[in-house]
Parts: structure tokens; sequence; C-alpha cells
């Protein structure tokens, strides 16, 4: 049985989609088979990865208009697949709203695919629209990126809320899988204090693992690849796979208590 992790945060530019990305890319490479789901209609998890979205999407499993499993793409990366989108997402928010079950439309549609999988990642857009709920309401768990800047906790307590309220009505297990601190500059005070805020707030959900600021990580996307396949010795590739480790350790542990 899978382990579906959702990474949101409704702010842009915090590095989510680039996590997405890039540490299921890590995790396949502990040959561990991966799905990402593209739930953005900016597709750019999918673009980045190589594939561009022009068969079925994960619009198309949402309303029901195919199977989940005949949406899924091989990607050039073993071990990974991806469940892509396209612009087409857009109207789906709109197509949904009088559909009885609306919350429900993804995970439904996945359910069955969780078999086949060690772990799943969904990219979720930034806003706490009806996508995101429906992403949330499929997963087991929440991943928060949080960039090392200013203003990095602002916005944080809605989607706290945001989370608490899907757990409420309909999700009770969902729970944070951890926050994860993004773009840290070794170099400015900025992040350094950043870094001890959040780790106040959130205490041990923080993920000991940092996404350091580096430039192979905003380069390899326009090569539609991750950063491992990119420049695996780069400093960025470095902290995805720390990640992956540290993820794959923590659900051991889990499994095991």
């Amino acid at each position: 049985m899978s382990k579906i992790i959702a990474i949101t945060n409704q702010k842009g530019g915090v590095g989510k989609t680039s996590t997405a990305i890039n540490l299921s890319a890590s995790i396949a490479a502990f040959e561990k088979n991966t799905l990402i789901i593209d739930i953005d209609p900016q597709a750019n998890s999918s673009s980045g990865i190589g594939i561009i979205g022009e068969g079925n999407t994960v619009y198309e499993a949402m309303l029901g208009l195919e199977e989940a499993d005949a949406c899924i793409e091989k990607t050039h990366i073993p071990f990974l697949d991806i469940i892509p989108s396209n612009i087409n997402l857009v109207g789906a928010e709109v197509e949904l709203v009088n559909i009885e079950g609306r919350e429900t439309k993804l995970r439904d549609s996945i359910q069955s695919l969780r078999n086949n999988y060690d772990f799943i990642f969904i990219d979720c857009p930034p806003s706490l629209g009806l996508l995101t709920l429906n992403a949330l309401t499929a997963a087991d768990s929440v991943m928060i990126p949080v960039q090392c800047e200013y203003f990095a906790l602002e916005g944080l307590g809605q989607l706290l809320n945001t989370i608490n309220l899907v757990k409420k009505n309909f999700n009770p297990q969902l729970m944070i899988e951890g926050v994860l601190l993004t773009m840290f500059d070794t170099r400015l005070r900025l992040s350094h204090q950043v870094v001890d805020e959040v780790r106040k707030y959130f205490g041990e959900k923080v993920f000991k693992s940092i996404i350091n600021r580096n430039v192979r990580i905003s380069e390899a996307p326009s090569h539609s690849k991750p950063v491992l396949l990119y420049d695996a010795l780069s400093r960025g590739a470095r902290d995805y796979m720390s990640l992956a480790e540290e993820i794959i350790k923590n659900n051991q542990t889990a499994t095991e208590e």
C-alpha cells in the first residue's frame, strides 16, 4: 500500500513544484516505485520532467472520463511514473462545483493505484481551492515547503486551518508529513532566523534535511530533467537525496511501529 503525500503551500515561489519533481526522482533513485500526480493547471511538474500532457491527464481521471491507470505516463527515470496535467484542468474546478462528492473525486479515482506504488506525490496548485481540497482528501499526509525568506510564515495559519477542516470533514487520518525548509542561503542571517522561527513553530515536524539555494535546481526544469539527472554532484541533488532518504527512513519506522 503506497504512502500518498500532498505537497502544498498556497504561497507561490516556495519550491513546491521543484520539490515534487526532485523528491520523487530521488525516491525513485532508491528503487521505490513512485508516482507524481500533477494537479496544478500550470503543469510545471509535467513539463519539468519531460512530459507534455497531450494524452489522458489528471483532468480525465478526476472527471471519470478515463480510469486513472490509463492516464499514467512513464518518465525517462526508472521507477518513476506521472499522471500529468495540462491547461484543461483550469475548467475542472468549475465543472466539479455542482457535482456531488466533488471533494473526493481524486481519492476515488486513484484508489486502484495504491497497491502499485511505494510513494505517490501530489503537486498542488498555489491556492486553497477545490483542486487542493481534492489532494488533501486523497492524501495520507501533507508536506509543506517553506522558503527561508521574509514572510515565510505568512499564510501558513490559513493552510493549517484548511488541513484541520479537511481532517474534520473528509479525511480524519490526514497528518503533516513535515515542513521542508527551502531556498536556504548560509550567508544570510535572515535564512538562519527563518529556520529558528519555523523550528520553534513546528518543532519536530520540520525535516532535518534543508534545501539550499542552488542554481542547478533552477536550471534543471529548462532541460526537462530533475536536478539529479541534470547535475548529480550539485548541492541541490545532494539535498534532495538526503530528504528522500529521511522520508523513506521515517516511513519505514512508522510502519514498524
